[in-house]
């Protein structure tokens, strides 16, 4: 699915399940000691699609440790993004002389519950959902809002190390599988595009930042 998203020469790796026994090194594993065991091998599993998608990329595989914010940190020269809900684990990676900031996000593709939507989104967001859902009924498009925000962050936060809250992007979704962001603080881009994917039951979207 997540290869749909990336154009060449990004790579990308996902999983519809959690591999068993997938290993870890041991810092990795010291990240999730205290983890139950549910939330260690979903960790196991996107680790090992980082390192399938390293291996694609020509490179050796190593330990993928976390920093600020829970941020994968990748080996010299790379960019990443690693995402994981339900039924689903992928990591997309790409070389930093060609991407300057990659995010992945995939969601279940389900309404979101009740009172999340008027927390996430501004009102142009909301109107445009309910517009969506109307014209189109199909994907759960609040859902797909939700997600087209998480990949937008995963993006934003490499090339700024600042928070970005649900409501300083606006979001358009577009029925054709695409969408843009609006920043609506300062940074080093005015927004973004991104594509979206639904199929087997899941929201996919992807933001690809080109390095020129």
């Amino acid at each position: 699915m997540l290869s749909l998203l990336m154009p060449l020469p990004l790579v990308s790796a996902e999983e519809f399940g959690d591999i068993d026994d997938a290993p870890l090194y041991p810092q990795e594993a010291a990240l999730v000691a205290r983890a139950v065991d549910g939330r260690r091998r979903e960790f196991a599993t996107g680790r090992a699609c980082a390192r399938r998608a390293l291996g694609r990329l020509g490179l050796p595989p190593g330990p993928i440790l976390s920093q600020e914010r829970g941020a994968p940190s990748w080996p010299d020269g790379v960019v990443g993004s690693l995402t994981h809900c339900e039924g689903y684990r992928a990591a997309a990676l790409g070389l930093r002389r060609d991407v300057r900031a990659i995010g992945i996000d995939a969601e279940p593709d389900a309404p979101l519950p009740a009172g999340v939507l008027e927390v996430i989104a501004l009102d142009e967001e909301a109107a445009m959902v309910r517009a969506l859902a109307a014209a189109r009924p199909g994907p759960s498009w609040d859902r797909l809002l939700f997600s087209a925000k998480e990949a937008v962050y995963k993006a934003w936060f490499p090339l700024t190390r600042r928070p970005l809250d649900f409501t300083q992007a606006l979001i358009e979704v577009e029925p054709d599988g695409s969408f843009t962001a609006r920043l609506l603080v300062p940074g080093p881009l005015p927004g973004f595009h991104g594509r979206w994917l639904a199929a087997r039951g899941l929201l996919v979207t992807a933001i690809t930042v080109p390095a020129r």
